[in-house]
């Protein structure tokens, strides 16, 4: 179904999703999106480094 997408296809896509949401918040989506996921690797990082820190404190 998906398969068959091509470039047109897409670009009507995007043309079509622009004039529903506007510029503007198509920009705020993608910046809360990307923040979002910047916090995700953040707190998978901050749970490793919370474990080295409790090994560190047993010695």
């Amino acid at each position: 179904m998906f398969g068959r997408l091509g470039a047109p296809e897409l670009i009507i896509i995007f043309i079509i999703v622009v004039l529903l949401f506007g510029v503007g918040r198509i920009s705020k989506i993608s910046g809360e999106l990307g923040s979002a996921i910047r916090n995700f690797q953040k707190g998978l990082r901050g749970d490793d480094d919370a474990k080295k820190d409790d090994s560190e404190k047993k010695e």
